[in-house]
């Protein structure tokens, strides 16, 4: 397999965005502003030449979205390998050369979120743990940071104390989200029309900078949905799912 970096010189050109085909899509757009002011910050997209969902995406953890004490250390936004890609070892491919890359720029480790077992749009334990990942820390809600020191002599990241009891004083349905997740740019919207046409107290909060994802109520900063006060789900839902999830609730 071939691997292709992407810049500002070809992001505009490439398809970067998971199982989004149409590159003039929001979902693509969105996401694609997002990485495009990233990228001084130090942030590597790392993906198959072969449109698809194989790629790796990592930042130094200072310029992180997530609620984390990192120094030194890089944190990994997403690793995605699916579908026909499965199976062929690029995960290890893709995981290998991050941490070349992070030892070439004197990085104490690498740190990514994780659960004790998988869930939807985080990183599956069992790979973590074949790496040599280890847990470093672990939220209230079951959410994990875990991490890969490059020496025994480094420090331990950890989650920022916000994160680390997840809950909020507001009523109703309050979703945290940002735009480094493509998806958020079409569902977001839908599960606000659906809240409104059934009545449902909801409220989306857009976490559009740095400072205010390493400082939110939750260790997951990309999508994460509170109902009265205590966190639900990261997993990213259609209109379908929302109301199946409220009318649960109710129960």
């Amino acid at each position: 397999m071939e691997y292709i970096k992407i810049t500002t010189d070809n992001l505009e050109k490439e398809h970067i965005c998971c199982a989004i085909s149409n590159n003039k899509d929001v979902q693509v757009s969105s996401k694609k502003g997002w990485l495009a002011d990233r990228f001084d910050e130090g942030l590597v997209f790392l993906k198959s030449v072969e449109r698809g969902k194989c790629f790796i995406e990592y930042i130094p953890a200072e310029n992180a979205w997530i609620p984390i004490e990192a120094d030194g250390y890089m944190y990994i936004d997403c690793l995605w390998v699916s579908g026909s890609f499965k199976g062929h070892g690029y995960s290890t491919d893709l995981i290998t050369a991050c941490i070349e890359d992070s030892k070439g720029k004197g990085k104490k480790g690498l740190c990514i979120l994780c659960a004790a077992k998988k869930k939807p749009f985080l990183a599956d334990p069992k790979f973590l743990k074949y790496k040599g990942f280890t847990v470093a820390d672990e939220a209230d809600n079951g959410i994990q940071l875990w991490y890969l020191p490059f020496d025994k002599t480094v420090d331990i990241p950890q989650f920022k104390e916000c994160a680390k009891h997840p809950h909020i004083k507001e009523k109703g349905y309050v979703l945290y989200y940002t735009s480094q997740c493509p998806f958020n740019a079409k569902y977001v919207p839908v599960l606000e029309q659906t809240a409104k046409e059934n009545g449902i107290p909801f409220r989306a909060i857009h976490i559009e900078n740095r400072d205010e994802a390493q400082n939110a109520p939750t260790p997951i900063t990309n999508y994460a949905l509170f109902h009265d006060g205590e966190y639900v789900t990261n997993e990213q839902m259609n209109d379908k799912k929302f109301l199946k999830l409220v009318n649960g609730a109710s129960l």
